[in-house]
């Protein structure tokens, strides 16, 4: 198992088809192999799992410029409450940072039950884009863009 497989594991665990929000395998690897788009891993402890069939959640961004766009984040529903989101929702803050990141961005699905955690990291919505999510057999959804200026 590689990075790849570990992400789309935690993927197709993580993203409730009714919603079409996860990604095809086909795209996430050619996101990957674009210089730009960074990934993280963690395991039950949040940290970088030793191999990667122990990953429970992951991150995946691309960085433009100034800018950092956080693309897809996921952790298994298996463990969800455990504090693994919080932990990679850090060490993603943190990363781009040290890559120069002075503004996040990221979109969501309106109702997604994880905007407690970008508004505990201190994003805030500043866009909407109506009925934008509209792959997946429930909705349209409209989706909300968040935006955190870096400290």
């Amino acid at each position: 198992m590689d990075a790849l497989d570990a992400i789309m594991a935690v993927m197709e665990s993580a993203f409730d088809p009714a919603y079409g929000e996860a990604w095809n395998r086909k795209q996430t690897s050619d996101s990957l192999c674009l210089s730009n788009t960074h990934y993280l891993l963690v395991n039950i402890d949040g940290e970088e799992p030793q191999a990667p069939d122990e990953a429970v959640g992951f991150a995946l961004s691309r960085l433009a410029a100034d800018e950092e766009e956080l693309l897809l984040i996921a952790v298994k529903p298996d463990v969800r409450g455990r504090g693994v989101g919080s932990a990679l929702m850090k060490k993603f803050l943190d990363c781009a940072k040290q890559r120069g990141a002075r503004q996040i961005f990221l979109e969501m699905r309106e109702g997604n039950p994880a905007e407690h955690l970008y508004k505990a990291f201190g994003l805030r919505p500043v866009g909407r884009r109506a009925d934008y999510y509209r792959s997946g057999n429930s909705g349209p959804f409209d989706a909300i863009t968040y935006r955190k200026v870096m400290d």
